[in-house]
């Protein structure tokens, strides 16, 4: 028997003209020759796209591509060289072309390719409109928001020879202007996308197991449970899920302990950089749930499913452990661990070296140590860190204080746990504006800077790991050094995340956000795939980022439509408003504009003038800093006298102009409370920059001040250096003592340097 002749995934691109029967029926060497011209550039433009010609058939094209994009962008390309190439003929006599676009299996041979793929590329070239383009669902799955492309929704259709029917997209092209980043889909009514599934075949030995494995890149229906016109997000890794492992003790007060194993291995799988692992957030949906791995795999969009069980007795633990292919529900591996508390370390370990193995993923040098990394050797000071992380992820202020008092004894047991001090960190940071965990805290709820007070907490015991290998610790770190305008450190700190943690979709998350503020929007649209791909149970944040980006970029109507999405998802999250007001209002929907911004203010105290308004929206690009405050301000945001205080990295001082500036003079000005109620402050410094008198202002206190980095470094309060990035306001003046500016986590402080007298 014959074997089966061997085949490849490919994109594939079929053009035809429309009408050329009639066309050279009226000129036939007028047609040929502008024909013959046409083909020449459509080789030409596959050929700079990375593609090859496989014939020609009269007046149709058909091209393959190794990379779907490539395709994509190439007939995008071709319609638009043809477009401006017709665009002096008129209408009767235009040569215009249908593209098809499609991903499939292709058998080569003798110089031509043949086979399913290519036959629905041609059925979509029918389907096309004359100078446009027809795609797959496996193309526009693949393609993503790599191109900024707007697609419509077409429905299935029938291919002779193809079982199924294939769901097809338009592509919209205008070239009078940029096209746009969006997907419209079938059911608008309802926001569904509904994704099929494709999937190409890497052959992975499980280790032990002697058999092979087909390691499949599946694009499911993973936003079934969460947002379903989300884009899903391709891996070309190994995709894994792991469960919440089951409290099988006695005692259902243990549950922090089973909660707690789940969240380490997580961890530490996610430290892995050849894997794709779910985030927490997705997979504690199915927590107490009697799921099938199955549909746990298609919704989450996994091949691998890790589950298992916990047993303490006393001071002996047991963990079971499963690996499960969710393609056929077999378990490629199931073990028993069973140990001392004192062992737990050693027992997670194992568990996460058996997955690594299985699945055939090497360890870099860094990730054999930082998988092997947990903060402390001291069981009793981890066992308490889980009590605390249990409370911390309930997420009300009564739950972030007993957190906190948690952390706390376990930092009694082990001064040098870097987990705990991170988590406290997070802690103080995450409620800074709850007015009820301030005052269960202890902090003074009636004064203008309380949650600067809480803010410089977090910050402080931020600064206890900031060097570690802790992914959350960059994460928290990032977000704080942008709110203090140190733009450069916010970047390194959240690429140095997404270094430490390639799994963790926070540490996506603020890197996307840097990127947007940084002006590199497009950059940050592609990473949101991929962490909503991470996280799929929880797209709320992703959509908001998606639709930031698009706003960022000018695209208003797709980013109002990720916006609405994120707000369904997560209503009580009045933070998105305030980007989707500004976009209706530059879209002159004034009526809904005003509403948003309402909402945006709703429980709002303070932080309500365009001042404090921008100060939470670092954008370092001009126009898009001006672009937000301006439409605000025209549905009636409340200005203050000084409107809002924009700097760019342009305006930064450099140490040897922080020293001049601030040596040898008094620094006189205001700080710009949240409230609208200014303080004055005043800092007198000698020729070594060191204070030598301080009024209205009681921040500093004595020791010696330092500049370096770029950075004013003063002792503040009891806990240490605090250090600023001081910028030049190129509208200040001396009488407004604003000819200066710097930021700090919960403030804005302006000022102008006059002389001091010599002493």
């Amino acid at each position: 028997m014959e074997g089966r002749l061997p085949r490849k995934l490919a994109a594939i691109l079929y053009a035809d003209v429309v009408e050329y029967s009639r066309l050279t029926g009226e000129d036939e060497d007028a047609t040929h020759r502008r024909l013959s011209e046409y083909l020449d550039l459509i080789s030409r433009t596959v050929e700079h796209h990375h593609g090859q010609v496989m014939h020609y058939a009269g007046d149709a094209v058909l091209a393959m591509f190794t990379a779907v994009v490539d395709a994509l962008a190439c007939a995008v390309q071709i319609q638009r060289d043809l477009n401006s190439s017709n665009s002096d003929l008129p209408d009767e006599r235009k040569l215009r072309f249908r593209v098809g676009v499609n991903m499939g299996d292709v058998i080569e041979d003798r110089g031509d390719i043949y086979g399913d793929g290519v036959n629905v590329a041609a059925r979509l070239e029918t389907l096309a409109d004359p100078g446009g383009i027809c795609i797959s669902e496996s193309v526009y799955t693949a393609a993503g928001n790599k191109l900024p492309l707007e697609y419509a929704y077409m429905g299935e259709q029938s291919v002779k020879n193809i079982a199924q029917p294939v769901r097809t997209y338009r592509a919209l092209l205008d070239f009078g202007k940029e096209a746009q980043v969006v997907s419209t889909d079938p059911g608008t009514a309802r926001s569904t996308r509904k994704i099929g599934i494709f999937a190409a075949a890497l052959i992975v030995l499980t280790a032990g197991a002697g058999i092979a494995i087909w390691q499949v890149m599946d694009v499911s229906k993973r936003d079934r449970t969460a947002d379903q016109s989300a884009t899903a997000y391709v891996s070309d890794k190994p995709t894994i899920a792991v469960l919440p492992f089951a409290n099988m003790s006695a005692d259902p007060e243990q549950e922090y302990f089973s909660d707690g194993i789940t969240d380490d291995l997580i961890t530490d799988l996610s430290k892995v950089s050849g894997l794709f692992v779910i985030a927490r957030n997705s997979v504690f949906t199915y927590k107490g749930k009697n799921a099938k791995v199955e549909q746990i795999g298609k919704d989450l969009g996994v091949r691998y499913v890790l589950e298992g069980s916990v047993r303490r007795v006393g001071n002996n633990i047991r963990i079971n452990a499963q690996l499960i292919d969710t393609n056929t529900g077999g378990h490629l591996w199931a073990e028993r661990y069973d140990g001392s508390i004192v062992d737990v370390f050693k027992l997670q370990d194992k568990v996460t070296s058996t997955i690594v193995a299985a699945l055939k993923v090497e360890l870099t040098p860094r990730e054999q140590v930082v998988t092997e990394d947990r903060g402390t050797n001291n069981i009793a000071a981890y066992d308490i860190f889980l009590r605390g992380w249990e409370h911390l992820l309930r997420k009300s202020p009564e739950d972030a204080a007993k957190a906190i008092g948690l952390f706390e004894q376990a930092l009694i047991l082990d001064p040098n746990y870097s987990r705990a001090y991170a988590a406290l960190a997070q802690a103080y940071w995450d409620n800074s504006l709850d007015p009820k965990f301030n005052s269960l805290m202890g902090f003074d709820t009636g004064q203008d800077d309380t949650s600067f007070a809480v803010d410089i907490t977090a910050w402080k015991y931020l600064q206890k790991v900031r060097s570690d290998n802790l992914s959350q610790a960059h994460t928290l770190s990032a977000r704080m050094l942008q709110r203090q305008r140190r733009f450069d450190e916010a970047m390194r700190a959240a690429e140095r995340a997404v270094n430490l943690g390639p799994n963790d979709p926070a540490a996506y998350d603020v890197l996307i956000e840097n990127l947007i503020y940084s002006g590199r929007a497009q950059e940050a649209l592609n990473l949101v795939d991929e962490s909503i791909g991470l996280d799929p149970g929880l797209p709320a944040e992703k959509l908001f980022l998606k639709g930031m980006a698009n706003y960022a970029l000018g695209r208003l109507k797709t980013a109002l439509s990720s916006i609405e999405r994120a707000r369904s998802h997560n209503p009580r999250q009045t933070r998105y408003a305030a980007i989707q007001a500004a976009a209706l209002a530059e879209l002159g929907r004034i009526d809904e504009a005003e509403a948003a911004l309402k909402e945006y203010l709703r429980g709002l105290v303070t932080y309500t003038t365009l001042n404090w308004t921008m100060f939470y929206w670092p954008f370092q690009e001009r126009q898009d800093a001006e672009r937000m405050a301006s439409s605000l301000l025209k549905v009636g945001l409340r200005s203050s006298p000084e409107a809002y205080y924009f700097v760019a990295q342009e305006d930064r001082l450099t140490s040897e102009q922080i020293g001049h500036v601030v040596s040898n003079a008094t620094m006189v000005g205001v700080d710009r409370g949240p409230t609208g109620l200014e303080e004055e402050l005043e800092v007198t410094r000698d020729k070594d920059a060191q204070i030598t008198r301080q009024e209205f202002l009681t921040y500093f206190r004595d020791g010696r001040t330092h500049i370096e980095d770029a950075l004013l470094c003063d002792p503040w309060w009891e806990f240490g250096d605090y250090c600023i990035a001081i910028y030049r306001n190129s509208n200040g003046t001396a009488d407004a003592r604003d000819e200066y500016v710097f930021f700090t986590l919960a403030s804005i402080f302006t000022f102008s340097v006059f002389e001091s007298p010599n002493p």
